[in-house]
């Protein structure tokens, strides 16, 4: 065991052995079985770990444009030139498919969209006879999940640092193989002392000693809508600027008039993406009523092409739960929905046929499911879609809106303008049509699906405060 200990955080420009003593599990989630231990950093790691970035924040905010892009660079290549070792950890770690190799290609990638953005970004601007500088907003404390550890360790840092700001960041526990690699590809990069620093720990430990910091301006969250209350609750006493990306019940609309040789294969990718651990997964599939059998019968065939199974087979489209925890989570609702009455046309409770070890969940879908059936109104993060039917346009947006979730929503059709006029009214803050994607265009939710928005220009502008300089 003692081979696998990842006993040192980041503070400061060094690998230090952490104050805290806890040490928590590591484990393959394709075998059930502990492959190693971390040892978590407490409140005090934290303290030193925002010290340090204050005390490098001066230096930093001063920096040009042309600086940080060069070292936002350095860490690219740094990050690509560990990219084989960062996607043996995702597979051992957290079973991801090796097929999905934008597991460790977001990350990479994460920090080319920002070197993009920052080349065309804007500090100083014109209002009437004032001049607008947007001034970086100090120390930021990052906090991402473990569903894609090194892309939103990636990302949220490379904004952080387009915009002048110094991090303390916080990744999962469950995330440590993943997160030692991206922290020496960052140490690879010569970044200066204090610039990043990355203290693994609990969420009630280190996660909250970061929200509650006078020392820190900004928060940057992604994970569940309950912990992003707590969060919200928690900064208020220093009224910290906060973005939040939460939770997600994302649904897809298949049109009438849609060509089920695309949209459907496009549907269930949308909800089986990483494994359905993911806020964005589209797991309320809506479909026409006059083509309801056509459609389901479309799906219920198509469900074969994701198959789940060993994240080393390049088959696989499918691995296993990140945990026991979480493959009893889903376990529990795909038992409530037979319950709640439900028909289940795909799948269902236990493991897949000859997969008994592992947290694997048997990819299920469910026909006859109404909007208020709880596996059409919570968010569930694995494998189980829902299929509900709706009579004309008016009600399928009526049923997407119908959720307390904004994230993401999905549209399946071939007329463009109407697909689009659909889009206007969903209550959502990004809507694929036909499968579109736009990496930089503005990330994050509606209602309880969160605070403000990531990725390009609206996220770095997130990390910044407007000054405004009159004469």
């Amino acid at each position: 065991m003692q081979d696998n200990l990842i006993d040192k955080i980041y503070i400061d420009g060094e690998f230090v052995t952490p104050h805290g003593t806890e040490l928590f599990d590591l484990f393959n989630p394709a075998t059930g079985k502990t492959i190693g231990q971390v040892r978590l950093a407490d409140e005090v790691d934290t303290d030193a770990a925002v010290a340090a970035a204050t005390r490098a924040l001066p230096a930093w905010s001063a920096t040009s444009v042309h600086e940080r892009i060069a070292a936002l660079r350095r860490v690219q290549d740094a990050l690509a030139a560990r990219q084989d070792e960062l996607t043996e950890a995702v597979v051992t770690e957290y079973g991801g498919p090796v097929r999905n190799t934008w597991m460790a290609t977001s990350a990479v990638g994460a920090f080319g969209d920002m070197i993009k953005t920052l080349e065309n970004f804007e500090f100083t601007r014109r209002v009437g006879t004032a001049t607008v500088e947007m001034a970086p907003i100090g120390v930021a404390g990052l906090i991402s999940p473990w569903n894609s550890d090194a892309f939103f360790i990636a990302d949220k840092t490379a904004t952080a640092l387009a915009a002048g700001c110094t991090v303390v960041m916080k990744p999962s526990e469950m995330s440590a193989t993943q997160t030692q690699v991206v922290t020496r590809a960052f140490h690879d990069a010569g970044l200066p002392a204090g610039v990043v620093n990355i203290v693994t720990g609990r969420g009630d430990v280190v996660g909250s000693a970061i929200t509650r910091h006078p020392g820190i301006a900004k928060i940057s969250f992604t994970g569940s809508t309950a912990v992003g209350k707590v969060i919200l609750r928690e900064t208020a006493e220093t009224i910290k600027n906060v973005t939040l990306e939460l939770g997600g019940k994302s649904p897809s609309i298949i049109l009438d008039d849609a060509d089920l040789e695309q949209a459907v294969p496009l549907a269930l990718a949308a909800g089986f993406v990483n494994s359905s651990q993911a806020c964005v997964a589209g797991t309320r599939i809506l479909i026409p009523e006059s083509r309801k059998d056509e459609v389901l019968t479309a799906l219920t065939e198509k469900v074969a092409e994701f198959p789940v199974g060993d994240p080393r087979d390049p088959r696989t489209a499918i691995g296993p739960m990140v945990s026991e925890r979480q493959w009893d989570r889903v376990q529990s609702y795909i038992r409530r929905g037979i319950d709640e009455g439900a028909r289940l046309v795909a799948g269902g409770p236990g493991h897949p046929e000859g997969l008994p070890d592992g947290y694997y969940v048997r990819p299920t879908l469910f026909a006859d499911v109404s909007n208020d059936m709880t596996i059409a109104r919570e968010e569930i993060f694995g494998p189980v879609l829902s299929v509900i039917t709706y009579h004309d346009d008016d009600d399928a947006v009526r049923i997407a809106n119908d959720t307390a979730y904004g994230l993401h929503a999905y549209i399946f059709g071939t007329d463009r303008e109407r697909a689009f006029r659909i889009a206007s009214r969903i209550e959502a803050g990004r809507v694929g049509i036909n499968g579109g994607l736009e990496p930089i265009s503005p990330f994050g939710g509606f209602k309880q699906s969160g605070l403000g928005r990531e990725y390009g220009s609206y996220g770095l502008e997130g990390f910044l405060e407007p000054r405004s300089v009159m004469e």
